[in-house]
């Protein structure tokens, strides 16, 4: 996304350092033609509740109660959506110990510490400075951001950014800067520890930066690279006082690194940031352990400008009083010869070891402090250790990213999409925390114990795991939209996926008849029903895994789409990881839980029937009677059931889904094939013929499972194609000229289907589940260009990198920023290495594929 007459300079900078060759690429001078004319955020649900005024009334009752009574955030706030900031780079950190994002432009700005909350704020301070000296004498010093704060005026701001360009690849960015005069480039290199198949290295609340220095002119330079960090995240309890900084050195095994820590107190989940570079020969490093963020910075800048580095008085300081901040400073040095090359190392670290959520029931242990001291003193060897591992990190993400990027099959913007997208795996307020080792038995399964053999075991060495639906619809794992999300899972950290099913197969089985709840729509139901699968797990404002359900505006426990989208991740799982106690563990539930569901079937004609209300994850799109996404749903679990039983050599339950398949497709066929596609449902509504998107998404997951042909065949293929070619005529080409996706519903003459509120959506998620069923079945060109549409719309036209939404419209809206549905691009890596290994010798095929490579 440079400018054209920079392009030439950037792809030799792309040549020259080492970047790849694929991502998201911006100059930091660029500016979003949608920037000057702003898409308007969109609340669905609001619009319902709205038009449906009774349930309108007593959202707004329940808002004011959440938000003045109990000063607790609402799980969906309708009333004050994010305001979409096209500023985002890539979240640094790993996998459940928090996010900080750094902006393509060089800031930081959004703040993922305590768990599930956000702070939008962008911390100026924060910044890298680099000053350049020849002879002794300070002949260049500039902030290396292109913004003109109105604090620290005493510093050298506004940096050009037509010098400079930013590149992403998740879990990596580039931002590379021109110093204008100096003949002097600079890249800087930022590495998370996202590792698939490592659940060590991948849980760590680490960032590194890699300055690599190239000096052009034919004398040497010295250069220096500082990294100042404000103790705190922008908000402001970064006034409230007893904050305290301190510097500290870790000498070991022959290597020295030095920084300072930041010590953020507060009355729940305090925490330590941890700024810190890398000594080596050659290499000096110093620190200012305080500086004054509000005034105009001089102390700090004199200090760099008279000979490069940092002086400070010894010793911690003293703590801060209220309405008083605090920062901090790390400087590297080093000389660069003529014509040569140099390199400094920095870690930002962050310590908050224990958590609470929003109820204060619990206490909870971040998974890293299996690894590391849980007492909030882990900074420096958090630091140390990211810092002497960093390029074993990058040796096992090239190994894992290289082969995709090197396919020259996959388009450019496919790559990026598909390890760009995956920023949500961690910064989707995501939580991994420890069973404590005091947990018995009976304190994990209670009543159930003995029914789920291998869950203790799963939990205790693998953790358990959890992410938000969305950064504005605040429910951890909810399961109707995991559903599509998992791919990205199952695909790269399996052992997540597995402990997040236990998870939710031993909330299959609990019960609280007492334990009642009103919900917006006024009825009043149970939270948490036995046999079926919860909506989500709970509310990071309330206590997650203990309270289910804190989705409150349906009862979930009619959804017909919950208990099914266990059983196919089920048997999904099993199919990938060959993990037969899981499928063991597992096989029980799944005859509950499908049990349940047979209610449904109300005609016993083999097929369920939908209530005429919106029960299933599409919560603003009524339908009635059997429909292709809920029948379709149902017909895979069934026979998935029949392929579990087979396994497990269960002749009973094989017979009894055996009969109810062969019923129910007979049904499915008879009562929505129309002869090009299925109808949206068997109703008599003016939309009941209308064509869905997602109304393969049962086929889409028997061909992830193996199954969907042959002796497995539920839907004919002959039908299966036409549907989706169909939806490509008519969902794809004929919304918005072929460009921004599927929109989920059109009407047979080419219309956007208006009836429901989400009916004239494109849902991004949704839109790359469609893509990897149009490659399942061969029509690989349209499926790529079905998901182009999406990732050109968000990434490119709309400036959404990394806070992907939900849903956007043609005509300039979009709802809920940052989402987890499109993790799902994972899905059509799937599918195009099945079709890959489909096409390898036999010797040559595996029989599994979990690790995002062949």
């Amino acid at each position: 996304m440079a400018t054209s007459s920079m392009m030439d300079l950037y792809e030799g900078v792309v040549q020259g350092f080492g970047l790849p060759a694929f991502g998201w690429k911006i100059c930091l001078a660029h500016d979003f033609e949608e920037k000057r004319k702003p898409f308007q955020a969109s609340n669905v649900s609001l619009v319902n509740l709205i038009i449906h005024f009774p349930m309108g009334l007593r959202y707004l009752f329940w808002w004011m109660r959440k938000t003045y009574m109990e000063k607790k955030p609402p799980f969906i706030d309708m009333l004050n959506s994010i305001p979409l900031r096209q500023i985002y780079g890539a979240p640094l950190g790993g996998i459940g110990g928090g996010t900080i994002t750094r902006g393509w432009r060089g800031e930081f700005c959004r703040w993922q510490l305590n768990p599930g909350l956000y702070d939008y704020e962008t911390v100026i301070e924060d910044q890298f400075t680099v000053c350049i000296r020849r002879n002794g004498q300070t002949v260049y010093q500039q902030v290396l951001s292109v913004e003109k704060p109105s604090t620290l005026q005493g510093w050298n701001w506004g940096f050009c950014g037509r010098h400079a360009f930013y590149h992403a690849l998740y879990p990596r960015a580039w931002t590379v800067y021109h110093l204008p005069g100096q003949n002097v480039t600079l890249t800087c290199r930022q590495v998370s520890p996202i590792i698939p198949h490592n659940y060590k290295d991948s849980s760590l609340p680490v960032g590194v930066f890699i300055w690599e220095i190239e000096n052009g002119n034919d004398h040497e330079i010295d250069v220096t690279i500082m990294f100042t960090m404000r103790n705190g995240s922008g908000v402001v309890s970064d006034k409230n006082g007893g904050h305290w900084n301190e510097p500290f050195c870790v000498h070991k095994d022959g290597e020295r690194i030095s920084g300072v820590l930041l010590h953020h107190v507060a009355a729940a989940n305090p925490y330590t940031l941890s700024v810190s570079s890398r000594s080596k020969v050659g290499t000096d490093v110093t620190h200012l352990t305080s500086f004054n963020p509000e005034g105009l910075g001089h102390d700090v800048w004199m200090h760099l400008m008279q000979d490069g580095c940092l002086k400070s008085p010894p010793g911690k300081t003293a703590p801060t009083c209220k309405g008083e901040m605090t920062a901090a400073a790390v400087a590297a040095s080093c000389t660069i010869p003529s014509q040569g090359h140099g390199m400094l190392e920095f870690c930002l670290a962050w310590d908050m070891p224990c958590i609470t959520f929003g109820s204060g029931m619990k206490e909870h242990l971040r998974r890293y402090t299996r690894f590391f001291s849980s007492s909030g003193d882990a900074g420096p060897a958090l630091s140390y250790y990211a810092l002497t591992h960093y390029k074993e990190w990058e040796k096992k993400i090239e190994e894992w990213q290289g082969p995709i990027l090197a396919n020259s099959t996959y388009p450019a913007w496919y790559k990026s999409a598909l390890f760009n997208e995956l920023y949500f795996v961690a910064d989707g307020g995501t939580i991994w925390v420890e069973v404590p080792s005091e947990t018995t038995e009976e304190d994990l399964l209670g009543p159930d114990v003995g029914k789920l053999s291998h869950l203790s075991r799963v939990l205790r060495e693998y953790g358990r795991f959890a992410y938000l639906e969305g950064q504005e619809y605040r429910m951890y794992n909810t399961y109707d939209v995991h559903f599509y999300a998992s791919f990205a899972l199952v695909m790269l950290w399996p052992e997540l996926e597995i402990s997040l099913q236990y998870d939710v197969a031993l909330a299959v089985l609990k019960e609280d008849p007492n334990y009642r709840r009103h919900l917006m729509n006024g009825q009043v139901s149970m939270v948490k029903t036995k046999n079926i699968v919860p909506h989500d797990i709970g509310d990071p404002g309330d206590e997650p895994w203990v309270r289910l359900n804190a989705y409150l505006i349906h009862d979930t426990a009619n959804w017909r789409d919950l208990n099914l989208k266990f059983v196919l991740q089920v048997y999904r799982d099993y199919y990938l990881t060959k993990n037969s106690t899981y499928l063991q563990d597992m096989w029980p539930v799944c005859q509950a839980v499908m049990e349940s569901e047979l209610k449904f079937d109300t005609d016993g004609d083999g097929l369920i029937e939908n209530s005429g209300t919106a029960d299933q994850t599409y919560d603003g799109w009524v339908v009635s009677g059997p429909s292709a996404y809920c029948g379709g749903l149902w017909l895979a679990s069934v026979c998935v059931m029949c392929k579990m039983a087979e396994i497990l050599s269960d002749d009973v339950m094989l017979q009894k889904y055996s009969r109810i398949l062969e019923k129910g497709k007979s049904a499915f066929e008879r009562l929505l094939w129309n002869g090009k596609y299925y109808n949206y449902d068997s109703s008599h509504s003016a939309g009941a013929n209308s064509v869905m998107s997602d109304q393969c998404a049962g086929q889409w997951f028997l061909r992830a499972c193996g199954l969907g042909d042959g002796q497995y065949e539920v839907f004919p293929k002959q039908h299966v194609i036409s549907a989706l070619q169909t939806i490509f005529e008519l969902n794809v080409k004929q919304f918005a000229g072929g460009t921004m996706g599927a929109v989920n519903g059109m009407r047979p003459d080419g219309k956007v289907d208006y009836s429901s509120v989400q009916s004239d959506e494109v849902w991004v998620g949704v839109v790359y589940g469609l893509a990897a069923t149009m490659i399942q079945e061969g029509l690989i060109q349209e499926g790529f260009e079905t998901a182009e549409g999406c990732y050109k719309t968000v990434w490119e036209r709309l400036g959404m990198a990394f806070q992907t939404p939900e849903a956007y419209c043609e005509k300039k809206v979009f709802r809920s920023l940052a989402y987890m549905r499109p993790l799902s691009v994972w899905g059509m890596q799937l599918a195009l290495q099945c079709r890959d290994e489909e096409n390898l010798p036999p010797h040559q095929q595996s029989s599994k594929v979990v690790d995002g490579t062949l």
